[in-house]
């Protein structure tokens, strides 16, 4: 037995007294929708990135409550910039919503990070849950690299990730999740991590399903490496790969980088939707730092072979 999982294809700105951030265009924020209006917003982030001279910038930046941004940076002259995600409160409770809106004009160059794990404690009552919608022009360009998703005693979290490409866009985003651990050195027992993700391919005439990622992780008797699932192991690691550029044979080299790790690792490629091609690699492992290293070797090798990047070295506080 192992987690359900399917992947199913048709195929910083400073702020003010009250948390807001200012930015030289203000974003309007959205009111709240029926479908949160029972939950509350602990926080909301939006970001639109637009390239000017070669170099990406923020157009808009808002955020409230607990999720905020560092001032960007730039880790080479390509042009990326680098934003981080800071949740002040430091973990994720019963109930939380948090809402991230990104959108990523065209040429623009983006790559969103954490500054640290998410962590997801007891949720006595209801779930937490993330909100995250994603949206990418012509020629963007986007690295999402969180730092691992840690589940505690008694967690349970959902995870709801919309994406929409064009046929022009690149995508690199990894996670992973990993049980907590008790000062005794035994594992926490969460309840459940739903992660669900959706990618879609926008053309002249409307858009097409590429990817619709599902990843439920459900222990039995809230024992994550309980006998008979995920293989004995306890760790999950994702990647998602959405390029013009993705075929058999790079699938093939992400794979046998895979072998040079302590984990069990497949990857799956979607069809090609309006000439854009998607990639799930998943592995699975007793190790975050293993992991790590395997998602590292991953991306670095996309990084040198796509945009003559070195791998990322970031250096978080």
């Amino acid at each position: 037995m192992t987690p359900s999982s399917s992947v199913i294809s048709p195929w910083a700105a400073p702020a003010d007294e009250g948390g807001r951030a200012r930015s030289a265009v203000p974003a309007t924020p959205r009111p709240p929708s029926s479908a949160t209006a029972h939950r509350p917003v602990r926080g909301r982030l939006e970001l639109v990135l637009s390239e000017r001279g070669g170099r990406t910038i923020a157009r808009n930046q808002f955020h409230e409550g607990a999720l905020r941004v560092l001032r960007p940076h730039y880790l080479d002259d390509s042009g990326q910039v680098c934003y981080v995600v800071v949740n002040p409160g430091g973990a994720y409770l019963g109930a939380d919503l948090f809402l991230i809106d990104v959108e990523v004009q065209d040429g623009a160059d983006l790559l969103l990070t954490t500054q640290s794990a998410t962590k997801v404690y007891r949720t006595p009552g209801s779930f937490a849950e993330q909100r995250m919608a994603v949206r990418l022009g012509e020629g963007a360009r986007l690295e999402l690299m969180p730092d691992q998703l840690i589940a505690y005693r008694e967690a349970s979290y959902r995870q709801h990730t919309h994406i929409t490409v064009r046929p022009s866009s690149s995508l690199v985003m990894a996670e992973v999740v990993t049980p907590g651990w008790s000062p005794d050195g035994a594992a926490f027992r969460y309840e459940e991590v739903r992660l669900r993700t959706s990618v879609r391919v926008e053309g002249p005439d409307g858009s097409r399903l590429l990817a619709l990622d599902n990843l439920l992780i459900r222990p039995p008797a809230g024992d994550v490496r309980g006998m008979g699932f995920m293989e004995g192991f306890s760790h999950v690691g994702s990647l998602l790969v959405v390029d013009p550029r993705v075929d058999q044979a790079l699938a093939d080299h992400l794979h046998a980088l895979t072998l040079d790790h302590d984990a069990r690792a497949g990857v799956s490629l979607t069809r090609t939707a309006l000439g854009t091609t998607g990639l799930v690699l998943r592995a699975l492992s007793n190790s975050t730092g293993e992991l790590n290293h395997l998602l590292a070797a991953c991306t670095s090798l996309l990084r040198k072979r796509w945009h003559g990047q070195e791998p990322l070295n970031l250096r978080k506080h």
